[in-house]
């Protein structure tokens, strides 16, 4: 079993990304933890933010206040949702979190299920909880659970060849041919894109493009693909490599048989509705391009924008590594066009959104009052940040990609180099 955990200043960002699944019923609330409950079963996001807010007033000087956690077991694991729930409240407990309010989503929108914990990380005083050798408590944790509950293990090897598979390509480190064939040759097996635009939008967060090239060859009018490298800023880094050098399934005939697939797929499919709710909350809680872009990569959702030589935003593509999709603006409603956006952004022309309202499953372990529906954009602007980040698209994908770079690898590394220090401090004593 994975756990990955994640930090933040948004905390209705969290909660609004978990209840969208459970609204396009690709999810439920399994188990609350001190949560306030209502008569009607009806929460919005509000609502349920709302236990959270003594904790939050309280807040003394810790600034990722909010915890988002994703447990995920291995995918031949059948888990059903009462060992679910003993496996959050276990993993909560045993990493000092069991007297917090939390909520715990099961996703089921792709193949494997699994489990997000919507938390904070402050108590009632105003105290940050000790994060102290997080990731290794955290493995600790995860292979206790693992053996308790007859779960497959998560091993090192598995991370590592993982990690090799996706790495953005680094044209300063050499042999960038092999850097580009470890990411196209593995991309068309585990995501799904509809055009060469949301294809090359996939690949420039590993610094990669491509190019359609034509020319004659006997008579006949030939097309071909080209792959070319790309720096931290987005420019050619290189000379371009021919398709034909990474495998069949990176050229144009097999790339526009994978775009009819997808296509196939996609249609009708109820990520579409996740992911136009999840894009247009965000633009409703957030300023400006830098924090749209911070609120949606901490739900795994990767933003590419497309501007002119004149600064007009003409693209917006969406990848959710989530469901392992790429989509265009406009192909997720028209109102979120890249004229939406650019009317926003570069002439301040805000567009309306309206709230979502969520159905949940009666499960909480406290009482509380029923609370009236409140608008969260008047009463919950604190929970949202307006600071300025840098926009780098690689800067959040190490935990994004499911099969990479997965934090139990990051942790079993951390536990390894603790166990070398500790043999230095022997070897000197």
């Amino acid at each position: 079993m994975i756990a990955k955990i994640g930090r933040s200043v948004n905390l209705y960002g969290a909660l609004a990304y978990n209840n969208l699944k459970v609204e396009s019923e690709n999810g439920q609330i399994l188990f609350t933890n001190k949560m306030i409950e209502t008569r009607t079963e009806q929460y919005s996001v509000a609502q349920l933010a709302q236990s959270f807010v003594p904790y939050l007033l309280a807040n003394r000087n810790t600034d990722k206040h909010t915890l988002h956690i994703s447990l995920n077991p291995d995918p031949r694991d059948i888990v059903s949702d009462d060992k679910f729930r003993e496996i959050a409240q276990q993993y909560m407990r045993e990493m000092g979190y069991g007297e917090q309010p939390f909520v715990v989503f099961k996703h089921t929108d792709i193949d494997r299920s699994h489990i997000h914990i919507v938390s904070v990380c402050v108590d009632e005083e105003g105290k940050k909880i000790s994060d102290k050798f997080e990731k290794m408590r955290s493995m600790n944790v995860c292979r206790e659970l693992e053996r308790q509950h007859n779960l497959i293990p998560a091993t090192e090897k598995e991370r590592q060849q993982n990690d090799k598979i996706f790495k953005p390509v680094d044209y300063k480190a050499g042999d960038v041919k092999s850097q580009i064939a470890s990411v196209v040759r593995h991309l068309p097996h585990y995501y799904q894109y509809q055009t060469l635009g949301e294809y090359n939008a996939l690949l420039s967060l590993f610094n990669i493009t491509t190019e359609k090239v034509e020319g004659e060859l006997q008579g006949k009018l030939r097309q071909g693909l080209l792959y070319i490298p790309l720096n931290e800023k987005g420019e050619r880094a290189g000379h371009p490599f021919k398709a034909s050098l990474f495998g069949k399934n990176a050229g144009l005939p097999a790339l526009e048989l994978h775009f009819a697939k997808s296509k196939d797929s996609l249609k009708d499919n109820p990520v579409r509705q996740t992911l136009k709710a999840a894009v247009t909350i965000a633009l409703q809680s957030t300023v400006d391009e830098l924090s749209f872009k911070k609120q949606l990569g901490e739900q795994g959702i990767n933003v590419v924008v497309r501007r002119n030589d004149a600064g007009r935003i003409y693209g917006m593509t969406f990848i959710d590594h989530n469901s392992k999709s790429i989509w265009n603006g406009s192909r997720i409603a028209k109102e979120l066009s890249a004229n939406t956006f650019n009317d926003y952004w570069n002439n301040n022309i805000r567009p309306e959104i309206k709230e979502t309202v969520v159905q949940q499953p009666k499960k909480s372990t406290s009482n509380g009052a029923d609370l009236p529906a409140e608008e969260p954009h008047h009463l919950f602007d604190f929970l949202n940040t307006t600071e300025k980040h840098e926009d780098g698209l690689i800067e959040a994908l190490g935990g994004l990609l499911p099969e990479a770079q997965g934090e139990d690898y990051e942790e079993q590394n951390f536990a390894n180099k603790m166990k070398k220090k500790s043999k230095r401090n022997r070897g000197h004593k």
